[in-house]
């Protein structure tokens, strides 16, 4: 029996294996639909373009490694610099350099001493290494929900969490209790997660209550350590939380740009790049 399709978008016939520009062709209708609807199926694009899951999951991959669109289960999301991701794909995106980062991330830590860990993935994987630490006691300052529950089990951490109020796609508290919150606290080290950081301006975010928040953190800690993979490396956002000569540190990883590596060393911020 012959499938229904959608009236509104025109059904493609399925592609013979050696035909590049039809291939060409859907992943390019693919990237402008989840452009126009911000989200889309792996069974929408079957139904739509007569093909197996296989090969939607193909094209979505490769229009994932071209940074055309964001891939999640089941389909894709529309890929936009300034969009604020659900953070559940955000962990999804980049794992495995952000593993290395943490892992980088944690060998700076002390004994007995006091870290402050911002909100975001990255900072989330450094939280996950500290549960494994072989310490006997490490402080740890997050406004993070999601940082705060893989914490909170580990005997040799003892948690202190952040007020204010909650941004559901982070899971991080923000504004005025947050600021007020770091009063007469003090850390060792700040792990500062970022959106954006550029050798000329420095480390940015397009959130201005989190802007705000991480300058109060940058305040309280004696070394700054900026994490984030290389992809961040040369974007820019809205609100500026530090310039690169506040930043003691960067790690971030091999894919960066020699070019911008240089420039954050000229500035005087160690670069290490995992």
């Amino acid at each position: 029996m012959k499938k229904n399709h959608n009236t509104e978008t025109k059904a493609v016939t399925k592609e013979t294996p050696d035909s590049d520009m039809l291939v060409e062709e859907r992943r390019r209708r693919i990237r402008e639909l989840v452009g126009e609807r911000g989200r889309i199926t792996v069974a929408e694009l079957v139904a739509m373009f007569d093909i197996s899951q296989v090969t939607v999951r193909s094209d979505l991959n490769a229009l994932a490694e071209i940074g055309a669109v964001v891939r999640t289960r089941g389909g894709a999301l529309a890929q936009r610099a300034d969009e604020d991701l659900p953070i559940g794909v955000k962990q999804t995106l980049r794992r495995a350099e952000k593993v290395r980062i943490a892992e980088a991330a944690v060998r700076l830590i002390g004994e007995g001493q006091t870290i402050v860990l911002d909100s975001g993935t990255t900072t989330a994987e450094i939280a996950k290494q500290i549960r494994g630490l072989k310490l006997q006691s490490v402080n740890v300052i997050t406004n993070a929900l999601n940082i705060a529950v893989l914490l909170a089990g580990a005997p040799h951490v003892t948690l202190i969490m952040l007020g204010g109020v909650l941004r559901p796609s982070s899971y991080s508290l923000g504004g005025p209790q947050a600021e007020a919150a770091l009063q007469g606290l003090h850390a060792d080290i700040l792990f500062l997660g970022f959106d954006g950081l550029d050798p000329e301006i420095g480390v940015m975010t397009p959130h201005l209550l989190e802007a705000r928040l991480n300058s109060r953190m940058l305040e309280i800690a004696r070394s700054v350590v900026a994490v984030g993979d290389s992809s961040k490396l040369g974007r820019r956002s809205l609100s500026v939380i530090a310039r690169i000569e506040q930043v003691d540190r960067i790690i971030t990883d091999a894919g960066a740009a020699p070019e911008t590596v240089e420039a954050l060393r000229a500035r005087g911020a160690q670069v290490t790049l995992v």
